[in-house]
């Protein structure tokens, strides 16, 4: 007669899901072309999909015409930025905690619903975009997609801004844009804890 464990097959579940077949480091390999390797990439990293988030909320409080900016802007500078990665190789590595900065100030420009122009809605989409672009580079070469991969990053970016961007300049409530202001103080919020992480682990000891 057979002897059921209680929680045996959860278990059996729990242990066949911690054995690994294969991890990756950074780049996400999805099988199915370097485009979608591209996509992939940037839907899962945070570095670069908040702050992306963040200027699309930024430009949608601003008005349609800072989000039509921000909209072709943005992935023209990151397609240019990741370019010049590509070119320059693992020297784009050197990167500091800009990914942390890029958190903080966007979430105060979107939490204090700072009034710029559009053309420095603008700047910030052109600065944004190049210099994370560039930070992509040392990612996407070698056995990367590349140039591919950009491409799909920029696709996704610009489909990122005009859905989000168009969801705010809808907002008509002062509710619902105190809630996007919110939004912008939590990602402020956590660029200061990788802000302090990084710091952190500069200071190390090696």
């Amino acid at each position: 007669m057979r002897t059921w464990v209680p929680g045996a097959g959860a278990l059996a579940l729990l242990a066949a899901l911690l054995f690994p077949a294969r991890a990756d480091a950074h780049l996400v390999t999805t099988g199915l072309g370097p485009v979608y390797d591209g996509i992939g990439h940037l839907l899962l990293t945070p570095e670069d999909l908040v702050p992306i988030l963040a200027l699309a909320l930024y430009a949608g409080l601003r008005g349609a015409r800072a989000g039509r900016l921000a909209l072709f802007v943005l992935p023209v500078a990151w397609l240019a930025g990741g370019l010049l990665g590509l070119r320059l190789g693992g020297a784009a590595a050197a990167g500091a905690p800009l990914p942390a900065l890029s958190f903080i100030l966007l979430g105060i420009l979107v939490a204090a619903d700072a009034k710029l122009p559009d053309g420095a809605v603008a700047a910030l989409a052109a600065g944004l975009g190049l210099a994370h672009g560039f930070l992509n580079g040392p990612a996407l070469a070698g056995t990367g997609p590349g140039a591919l991969g950009l491409l799909g990053i920029a696709a996704v970016a610009f489909v990122m801004v005009a859905l989000a961007a168009a969801l705010v300049v809808s907002l008509k409530a002062p509710a619902a844009r105190i809630a996007v202001r919110v939004a912008g103080s939590w990602i402020a919020a956590i660029g200061l804890l990788l802000l302090g992480w990084a710091l952190r682990t500069r200071g190390a000891p090696v």
